[in-house]
């Protein structure tokens, strides 16, 4: 169990309650980071690093914002993207888009790089990053409006527009990876960490 509560730089209610599930005590508290505008902000000529470097970049840079404006507390930044044959997909904005997406994805398998970073007075102190790899089936149409009707706006909640935990299983005829690297935290090597650092009953 925890020694002390660490922050979670965010708003995610599922890697919260993961945290919790986990016997971790956090303090939840939203970054201001705006993410749009970090991707951006990386493009040079149109190119971007990779989505993998991406997810590695977000979760440092909401660790540090909370961090710097919270001294002494350790903090834990994470964040997720989907890539698809090399690119980099974005949230959809409302149910068309979802819809657009799930198409796109659609008997192809795409990976969702997890990553996940510690920040103390503004300073990255560790981080790692994990990938799951999903095939999504070649479901119908029927299927596909059936799913979106049924989940309603909470599809939107995130960027492959499914959460495994719920209806959004169906989706696929393959997973390869750690649960909680689909669920966008890595639990298992923060844990070892936070135990290192005697944050962690060993």
């Amino acid at each position: 169990m925890s020694r002390n509560r660490l922050v979670l730089a965010s708003s995610s209610q599922t890697r919260r309650k993961v945290l919790n599930d986990a016997g971790v005590a956090i303090d939840l508290v939203p970054p201001a980071t705006d993410e749009g505008a970090v991707i951006d902000a990386l493009s040079i000529d149109g190119d971007r690093p990779p989505p993998a470097d991406v997810a590695a970049i977000l979760a440092e840079a909401k660790a540090q914002s909370v961090s710097a404006a919270m001294p002494g507390r350790l903090v834990i930044g994470a964040d997720q993207t989907l890539e698809l044959e090399g690119a980099l997909f974005r949230k959809a904005e409302d149910l068309a888009g979802a819809i657009m997406t799930l198409r796109q994805l659609r008997a192809r398998t795409h990976a969702l790089h997890s990553a996940v970073a510690l920040a103390l007075d503004g300073e990255t102190v560790w981080s790692t990053l994990e990938t799951a790899w999903l095939t999504v089936r070649d479901f119908s149409d029927t299927f596909l409006r059936a799913y979106v009707d049924e989940v309603g706006e909470d599809v939107l909640g995130s960027v492959g527009c499914y959460r495994i935990e719920g209806p959004g299983v169906q989706l696929f005829s393959r997973i390869e990876g750690d649960v909680f690297t689909i669920q966008g935290l890595p639990l298992i090597p923060l844990m070892d960490e936070l135990r290192r650092r005697d944050l962690l009953v060993a």
